[in-house]
């Protein structure tokens, strides 16, 4: 599934540019995608489109600020989402990268994926594409941060 959804992200600058379900199940078929897979990520994307509306109406006044509040985990989340992928959330939000509602709905589509401890890797598309269905482009060095793949990144001299 994840494959797919890198595939999107970098076919498609953004998701209204894709086509319609039919066209695009072929077109992923056609590239060399199982149907299964293709099935599960565009059930997956649709959930996320259901995810970013539901929150958006409930919450319109959170759509751009960002929150300096401080986000509990209940155990059921913690469990399944792991202690990496948190960090990586809450640095996400510090860095003014994602706002609450935008940690929510990754939050939600984390959940969705049904791996415990979600690998960090998952969690950084995941945060691409929730990015991207919503028409925003991370600076170039979160960008590359969430290409990265390491866990534990070098680190850096200044000289």
């Amino acid at each position: 599934m994840f494959d797919i959804l890198i595939y999107l992200y970098e076919t498609y600058y953004r998701p209204d540019a894709c086509p319609d379900t039919v066209a695009l199940t072929r077109k992923l078929s056609a590239v060399g995608f199982e149907d299964t897979e293709i099935s599960e990520a565009l059930d997956w994307l649709q959930h996320l489109t259901q995810a970013t509306d539901t929150f958006a109406s409930r919450f319109p006044q959170q759509q751009t600020a960002f929150s300096f509040g401080l986000r509990i985990y209940p155990e059921q989340e913690a469990n399944v989402l792991g202690t990496a992928a948190i960090g990586f959330i809450q640095f996400l939000e510090l860095a003014h990268v994602l706002n609450a509602v935008q940690r929510e709905i990754v939050i939600e589509r984390a959940l969705a994926v049904g791996e415990s401890p979600l690998p960090q890797s998952k969690l950084k598309i995941i945060v691409l594409l929730v990015l991207w269905s919503q028409g925003k482009e991370p600076d170039a060095l979160i960008f590359d941060e969430l290409f990265t793949d390491d866990p534990q990144p070098q680190k850096r001299l200044l000289h």
